[in-house]
């Protein structure tokens, strides 16, 4: 019998590796899991094996080169000494 939280870790860790070794793509968790549950679930012979061979799918996942996951984080606004942030001052019109 297998466990099933020891199935639900090895998923969420290829599904992981995938998210990492495809660039770290966001919106795509979902993908991922679904990718990483069917690729374990075979593994285990708990589901049927497609045409394509699991095998060279989980080593083709390995193999990738991993990359860092880069997040963007955004700029904060520069601030004068007071603390409120700096606006570029345009000189007023006057009225002639």
């Amino acid at each position: 019998m297998v466990d099933r939280d020891r199935i639900e870790e090895e998923i969420r860790q290829v599904a992981y590796e995938i998210y990492v070794h495809s660039g770290c793509l966001p919106g795509r968790d979902i993908d991922n899991w679904l990718q990483a549950e069917r690729i374990v679930l075979e593994r285990y012979g708990l589901i049927k094996r497609e045409e394509a061979n699991v095998e060279s799918e989980v080593k083709e996942v390995k193999k990738r080169k991993k990359t860092e996951c880069k997040t963007k984080t955004p700029k904060k606004a520069s601030t004068s000494k007071k603390g409120k942030a700096k606006t570029k001052k345009t000189p007023r019109k006057t009225k002639k």
